[in-house]
């Protein structure tokens, strides 16, 4: 594998250029495009010499990785893959490989039951079932919610690297109300996601109000080096959501008590999987559970509750209640009269 985070870039990046048929790749061209690649995801200026890059060729083409890179330089002057359709991406796991990485699965499981770890757990577990299903050719036993279609996540290492580099953004993004897309720049505080869907939380203009862009919306998406970066010296990302279930979190709301009456069919479900973590139960007999739990009153709330349908009714406070009931009569409306919902 390769010996540093740096070699790593600059071996993808060659490799991305020599995989684009539709250019021809001069020595200095791999150079330029590897020194932006480094400044842009590393932050490194230095600059790469054309003798690293010659250098990084040579390993490619070697066996000292396993790449075997069928690299061929055409007309004393351009570089590419003799084969179209080589990657180095394609390159099976080495039984080295697979055994390092086996060694840092039993490295990182020991770590297991500490609070600071916890969060990690399910990376192990995704890390231990790849390269055991690698090892034994054989389909993953541990099967976790994914959705490959999910538009934006391309957009992840970019945003990640704009708030490590504390980096300006500039965002073309079109939200589902709005009719056409509208560009303006942003600076990326932290990351944040929520039922498989991923948001940009930080902020945009001078009055600090946090916005929740998601990635989905997103048309694109570049660094922007002509603005100073609006650093967070307010917020911790874990307190912000601390008394809220979603994103649509106001800074201004306060958290209030909610009380709600969950049917006996469901309450095992809601007490395995409490809606937040502030829950508790006020009450149990034999028809259900009445629980309490402390949030803002959001539309994250709200879908969470009529999720449950017949099968939970909010008690108090008597706002909640109200729009609850006024949305589920709607529901209920859509069913006895469909073109309601299809005119």
């Amino acid at each position: 594998m390769p010996a540093n985070r740096n070699a790593l870039v600059r071996y993808k990046t060659i490799d991305a250029c020599l995989r684009n048929r539709h250019r021809k790749w001069t020595l200095e061209d791999l150079v330029e495009k590897v020194s932006d690649t480094l400044y842009e995801y590393e932050g490194i200026d230095k600059g790469i010499s054309v003798r690293t890059i010659q250098g990084d060729i040579q390993i490619m083409r070697s066996d000292k990785l396993g790449y075997f890179a069928p690299i061929v330089v055409i007309d004393k002057k351009y570089y590419t893959y003799e084969d179209p359709k080589y990657s180095i991406t394609n390159i099976p796991i080495s039984n080295a490989d697979l055994g390092r990485m086996n060694e840092a699965v039993e490295l990182l499981k020991q770590f297991k039951g500490f609070s600071h770890f916890n969060q990690l757990n399910e990376v192990v577990q995704k890390l231990e079932d790849h390269v055991y299903a690698t090892a034994h050719k054989k389909q993953s036993v541990i099967n976790f919610e994914k959705n490959d279609n999910l538009k934006g996540l391309s957009y992840l290492d970019l945003l990640y690297h704009s708030v490590i580099q504390k980096k300006a953004v500039r965002i073309s993004y079109q939200s589902f109300k709005a009719h056409e897309p509208n560009t303006f720049i942003f600076h990326v505080w932290w990351l944040k996601e929520f039922k498989n869907r991923w948001f940009a939380v930080g902020v945009h203009g001078q009055q600090k109000i946090v916005y929740h862009l998601a990635l989905d919306r997103m048309q694109d998406l570049s660094i922007d080096d002509n603005n100073i970066y609006i650093e967070n010296d307010k917020y911790d990302s874990e307190a912000f959501y601390k008394d809220a279930i979603g994103v649509t979190i106001s800074t201004n709301l306060r958290p209030e008590l909610i009380t709600i009456f969950v049917a006996k069919e469901d309450a095992p479900y809601v007490e395995t999987k409490p809606l937040h973590h502030s829950q508790k139960i006020l009450e149990r007999n034999e028809n259900g559970i009445v629980i309490q739990i402390y949030v803002q009153i959001n539309f994250e709330l709200e879908r969470e509750i009529l999720g449950f349908a017949d099968k939970m009714r909010v008690v108090s406070p008597e706002s909640l209640k109200n729009r609850i009931h006024l949305r589920a009569k709607k529901n209920a409306e859509n069913y006895e009269n469909p073109k309601l919902i299809t005119s």
